[in-house]
């Protein structure tokens, strides 16, 4: 059955445009629809709710970054995409929840993993495959060192 809807997560790196090339060549290949999404990792979240301050301005800051670099990688690819999301929360919990609600068939995401089994996919990789609602494809990313 071919990938008819495509969630691409990116971190919105420099190297995010190589996992969306990837992303787009699945959907031009297969006709497919492209959702992006990036996801804020919440302060409080990544702290464990233990944050001091109000961190709403970071957040929103955050936020409006996100989304501007989101229209960055947007205009570089060459296929229409369907919808682009900015949201926040538990990275892998969120891209689990929009590969539900959207019904996807497959989820795009790099892997910037580094050596040895443990870490073939890296932790964000491997938490999107575990609990993913649909195929997983982690694309390697090369660091640059």
């Amino acid at each position: 059955m071919p990938y008819q809807r495509i969630i691409l997560a990116v971190d919105l790196t420099d190297q995010s445009i190589l996992v969306a090339n990837k992303a787009a060549a699945m959907c031009k290949a297969f006709d497919g629809q492209l959702t992006i999404i990036h996801v804020i990792e919440s302060l409080n979240y990544a702290y464990g709710g233990d944050v001091p301050i109000d961190v709403s301005d970071i957040q929103e800051q955050l936020h409006t970054t996100a989304t501007s670099r989101m229209q960055v990688l947007v205009d570089q690819l060459e296929v229409p995409v369907h919808s682009t999301i900015v949201t926040q929360g538990g990275i892998e919990s969120e891209i689990h929840r929009v590969a539900e609600e959207s019904s996807a068939d497959l989820i795009v995401v790099g892997s910037h993993g580094r050596h040895g089994l443990a870490l073939l996919l890296g932790s964000t990789a491997n938490g999107v495959l575990h609990g993913a609602p649909c195929d997983v494809l982690a694309v390697r990313v090369k660091s640059e060192s």
